[in-house]
């Protein structure tokens, strides 16, 4: 006697939703990708199965994988914003000082299993130009930001000035992401000495815009 045996998970198609929605299926190509695995690989019909709709039904809310991809960069930029935000503020009441503290909010994401944050340090280099571009522009939104926080800091400090902050803020934001993409193949216990790293190589940016302008930090 012959007995049936389990259909394999993959074989097996989910069960179709009567309604879709954007925020589906983004966290469908979310649950799809992690460390090893970028969006760019994913393909439309996995993302809908994950979803469990018709890769028809996909379309109603997404032209094809491209604008799903960059509609994710747009969210993984927003996000880590408004956490690295959060850190900034937290700073004012932390010996710690604003750098650390940022630095280390940053890893903290990175280890979280934020799959966004895979997103921004895989598809800056992994990805189409239209992936590419769309990272671009995130990281020109924080170093934006940036500059207006070191112009700040330094202006409390005595009223020093930096040297081309938007420059400094742009060493700062690029250097900071290609080690976050480097963090990424690298076991967790490697974290302090990289987070040290980070936080010295981001004073000496910022100490050699403020020299640089004639204004070297007190301390």
């Amino acid at each position: 006697m012959t007995t049936n045996a389990p259909a394999n998970d993959l074989d097996t198609p989910a069960p179709r939703k009567a309604g879709i929605s954007r925020d589906d299926l983004l966290a469908a190509a979310l649950a799809l990708i992690g460390p090893h695995r970028s969006v760019s690989t994913l393909s439309l019909r996995e993302v809908a199965r994950e979803a469990g709709i018709a890769p028809n039904s996909f379309y109603r809310q997404f032209r094809d994988m491209d604008e799903l991809t960059v509609a994710l960069i747009e969210r993984a930029g927003l996000s880590l914003r408004t956490i690295i935000g959060q850190a900034r503020q937290r700073a004012a009441g932390s010996d710690r000082g604003v750098v650390r503290l940022s630095v280390e909010t940053f890893m903290e994401q990175l280890r979280a299993d934020d799959r966004l944050m895979h997103v921004l340090l895989r598809e800056g280099t992994a990805g189409s130009d239209a992936y590419k571009q769309a990272v671009d522009r995130q990281l020109g939104y924080f170093e934006d930001e940036l500059q207006l926080d070191l112009i700040r800091l330094a202006a409390a400090d005595n009223g020093a000035v930096l040297l081309e902050p938007a420059l400094a803020a742009k060493a700062i934001t690029r250097l900071i992401f290609a080690m976050g993409g480097t963090a990424l193949d690298l076991p967790p216990t490697r974290d302090e000495e990289l987070i040290e790293q980070m936080s010295h190589m981001i004073r000496m940016i910022i100490t050699g815009a403020r020299t640089l302008a004639g204004h070297p930090p007190r301390n």
